[in-house]
């Protein structure tokens, strides 16, 4: 017999959880890898932030940090209302929040529009609130601007990037695309974890299409 199970929904800010002024935890200055800073103040100027959800937090860090010329990343939440949430409260859905991944870096090193290549190459945003096995809104596919430039940008790497999709026999995408309010980091075990622990689960469903960077990319 199978039991169909309600499809996940996003909580209204009504009914989040009410969280509090102030983290419970501690986060730690500096990345477990290549030991620049997570936090401000950066060790240099010009830098820029990016924020993506693309389920497991912990397989989509280590997707940006490999990359060289990204100068830093950190994992948390974001796009939901709880402030200051723990894991806990995000895996229950309740906080509205998604396993997110903030990217540090310097657009003179690495455009917006490569950032944007390796979130829709390394997942399946096609999957709505969940990523394989891991189902809930806290999985959802994310990209949370920071400016119009990259709004302007995140959407029309959607509509590119979606018509590859469709060649290839996958389903509309469902990402998210909305501007970050606040991006609130995880506890300390969460970051880099899968440098600390590299045998560590974390399932990514990468579809194998590419995306055309070229194609939505600014001119100038």
């Amino acid at each position: 017999m199978s039991i169909l199970r309600p499809k996940p929904q996003l909580v209204t800010a009504e009914n989040a959880l009410p969280g509090r002024a102030d983290y419970l935890f501690s986060i730690p200055e500096t990345h477990y890898v290549t030991g620049r800073r997570i936090r401000e103040p950066f060790e240099r100027d010009g830098l820029e932030t990016a924020v993506f959800g693309m389920g497991c937090f912990w397989g989509a860090e280590k997707d940006f940090w490999q990359h060289d010329n990204v100068f830093s990343t950190a994992v948390g939440y974001a796009g939901g209302f709880t402030p200051y949430p723990t894991y806990e409260e995000t895996c229950t859905g309740r906080t509205g929040h998604a396993e997110a991944v903030r990217v540090i870096f310097d657009p003179a090193d690495i455009s917006y529009a490569e950032l944007l290549s390796v979130f829709f190459e390394n997942h399946d945003p096609t999957q709505g609130m969940r990523q394989g096995n891991d189902v809930g809104s806290q999985y959802r596919s994310a990209i949370l601007y920071t400016s119009e430039a990259q709004r302007e940008q995140a959407e029309a790497a959607a509509v590119a990037f979606g018509k590859r999709l469709a060649e290839a026999g996958y389903g509309a995408i469902t990402t998210e695309i909305a501007p970050l309010r606040e991006f609130y980091y995880a506890e300390d075990y969460h970051q880099q974890y899968l440098a600390k622990n590299p045998y560590g689960y974390c399932p990514m469903l990468a579809t194998g299409v590419s995306c055309p960077v070229g194609l939505f990319a600014p001119s100038s």
